[in-house]
């Protein structure tokens, strides 16, 4: 007759992930603007400011379908953070950018949406936030 314990505490366990479930409500991903001064990528297309260096590595690397340099590179993301328009399955895809004097992938990713990539999106916070942008490879 002990079970009645650890089923109290199952139950305020399932109440807390709920209520903190709750609370979290996601920003809307707001469209980037058009920076005043794009950075050319030299191999087609233009990068919007915000974007590091390497993100342009990265959207060719995704252009041209690899190789990547990490086995996580091209997974399906399942966007459970919520931040993102909702999508069926396997609509969003992230890629690593690289973070120079990381030791491991770092918090930079790309995120694409749709195949072939109709919508991008960059997250340097490891899925905190996202700023949409377009690119034309």
């Amino acid at each position: 007759m002990r079970l009645w314990k650890p089923l109290l505490v199952l139950a305020i366990l399932a109440v807390a992930l709920l209520w903190n479930r709750q609370a979290r409500t996601p920003a809307p991903v707001a469209p980037a603007t058009v920076p005043t001064a794009p950075a050319s990528s030299g191999n087609g297309g233009t990068l919007p400011a915000f974007l590091p260096p390497e993100a342009r590595d990265t959207l060719m690397l995704i252009a041209r379908g690899g190789p990547f340099p990490h086995r996580q590179d091209g997974v399906v993301f399942g966007n459970y953070e919520g931040l993102l328009p909702k999508e069926p399955r396997g609509y969003y895809h992230e890629y690593t950018v690289e973070t120079p004097a990381a030791h491991n992938r770092g918090a930079r990713r790309i995120i694409t949406g749709g195949t072939p990539p109709a919508v991008y999106y960059y997250t340097g916070d490891h899925y905190r936030s996202f700023r949409r942008f377009t690119w034309q490879p």
